[in-house]
């Protein structure tokens, strides 16, 4: 079996492609490219803190990786920039505001960071958010991820494959134009290629 590291760095690559796809489906559905923008922006936000923490400790500072995604992942330093932008409390309240003031790409944006919260929420086992701070810190561990095979992975990521799958072709129906819709070709690509490694090569791992 791989180190815990390795999975969960693997785990990482999985996951974000489909969230910018499903939440530009969703929240940038028959709306204007610059929505759909938003709403990929969205969609990544809640994820950026971590590639920006992982990036510069793995390549710059040079930090072994079972110390980034074993240590420092779960360091009150972390966790506490991980609570700020995963929280439901937060994005729930920006909704609500882009919302009330009708600005489509708010609404896009904060709705498409909403909803990766509401996907994350029950695929985490035990490297979960505090996703209610600062009400709580409570970090709800799942019976189920989207990373590891003992907890459902690998049933998980052909419905995770067949979700992002869907949400490219409504993409493709808005006829997107060449450059977005080849972005939304490579995120595509990026997926399934991801999940197809982990059915058919990490099987054992």
């Amino acid at each position: 079996m791989q180190p815990l590291h390795a999975r969960r760095k693997r785990g990482l690559l999985v996951n974000t492609p489909a969230h910018l796809l499903i939440g530009a489906a969703v929240w940038g559905r028959q709306r204007s490219r610059g929505v759909i923008m938003a709403a990929f922006a969205g969609a990544l936000l809640p994820d950026l803190s971590l590639y920006l923490m992982a990036g510069v400790s793995l390549f710059l500072l040079s930090i072994p990786p079972q110390i980034v995604f074993d240590e420092l992942y779960f360091s009150d330093a972390w966790q506490t920039v991980f609570a700020i932008d995963n929280s439901f409390i937060l994005w729930g309240l920006l909704l609500g505001g882009a919302i009330w003031r009708r600005a489509p790409w708010a609404v896009a944006l904060t709705g498409a960071a909403f909803l990766h919260l509401c996907l994350d929420f029950p695929l985490h086992h035990d490297d979960g958010r505090p996703h209610f701070w600062p009400l709580s810190g409570w970090v709800f561990e799942s019976p189920f991820s989207y990373w590891d095979r003992d907890h459902g992975a690998m049933w998980l990521a052909p419905i995770e494959g067949a979700a992002a799958s869907a949400a490219a072709v409504i993409l493709w129906q808005q006829r997107l134009g060449v450059v977005l819709g080849a972005f939304v070709a490579i995120l595509l690509l990026a997926e399934l290629w991801i999940v197809r490694q982990w059915l058919f090569f990490f099987i054992d791992a």
